[in-house]
């Protein structure tokens, strides 16, 4: 089985909800994807019931506050399993080598404990593969023109079935990432706000979208499954209802629109 575990899905500056991070959890271990913008990722992970013993790696997109921050209260407490015989192998984090400098940096500075040899920094590229958790990534460069950032294409299997799940960070998809988003069989899309009501939150301002424009890219680009997070918080009541509507007017496909701690399988 392999599963979604929605840990946050807000933008940077959301109080109703945690910020956008989430876990790619399978029989084989999990791999963290981002950690939100303080120790409020601990409280997320208590509540969602994972195992950190079971937490093998984090893929940190980009150096924003509210995706690399929380960063260092995951590594805090791996640090301390370890320290206390009870986190087996290494931990591995992986990123653009400015964006892992920036949280190694930090960690140094701010934790009393020097971080264990078993927490490995691993810089990666656009294009470059790695494995973990039985799933096979392959990195792609957003081409951000605010920090440099990644996503990933990721292959699951599991025995005969396989699909194709890609996330694209906090930003729309740019033309240079298409063809690793064609046909896949899930995108995970920010979608900043209603594009009813983009006068009132200025996406295109901060190198955003709206839930239309996510469904848009979806529907040209073949994707079975759309996930949306990354959004705002004015109404978390009825926001998967009018996001869903929103993006059936320019999307076929399946839509998700997860609130926190959702889990969502997908294998």
């Amino acid at each position: 089985m392999v599963r979604l575990v929605m840990l946050g899905t807000g933008h940077a500056m959301v109080t109703k909800c945690y910020n956008t991070c989430f876990v790619i959890d399978s029989d084989h271990g999990s791999v963290m994807v981002d950690a939100g913008g303080g120790n409020g990722i601990l409280v997320q992970v208590e509540k969602a019931g994972l195992d950190w013993s079971k937490i093998r790696a984090l893929f940190i997109t980009h150096a924003h506050t509210d995706h690399i921050l929380g960063g260092i209260w995951v590594l805090r407490k791996i640090n301390t399993l370890i320290k206390h015989n009870e986190y087996d192998g290494f931990f591995n984090v992986y990123g653009f080598a400015e964006n892992l400098n920036y949280l190694k940096c930090n960690c140094d500075f701010l934790l009393n404990d020097t971080l264990s040899d078993q927490i490995q920094f691993i810089p990666i590229n656009g294009e470059d593969k790695f494995s973990e958790c039985g799933i096979e990534f392959e990195a792609i460069n957003i081409n951000s023109t605010k920090k440099a950032q990644l996503g990933f294409r990721a292959v699951i299997s599991n025995y005969d079935k396989i699909l194709t799940l890609v996330c694209l960070g906090d930003e729309p998809c740019h033309e240079t990432s298409e063809d690793y988003v064609k046909n896949a069989d899930w995108l995970l899309s920010e979608a900043f706000c209603l594009r009813s009501e983009k006068e009132l939150f200025h996406p295109y301002e901060k190198k955003h979208s709206t839930a239309y424009d996510a469904g848009q890219t979806a529907e040209r680009l073949g994707v079975k499954n759309l996930l949306l997070y990354h959004t705002e918080d004015t109404d978390l009541e009825n926001r998967a209802k009018k996001y869903t509507e929103e993006v059936m007017q320019s999307y076929t496909g399946n839509i998700f629109v997860p609130d926190d701690l959702e889990v969502i399988r997908i294998l």
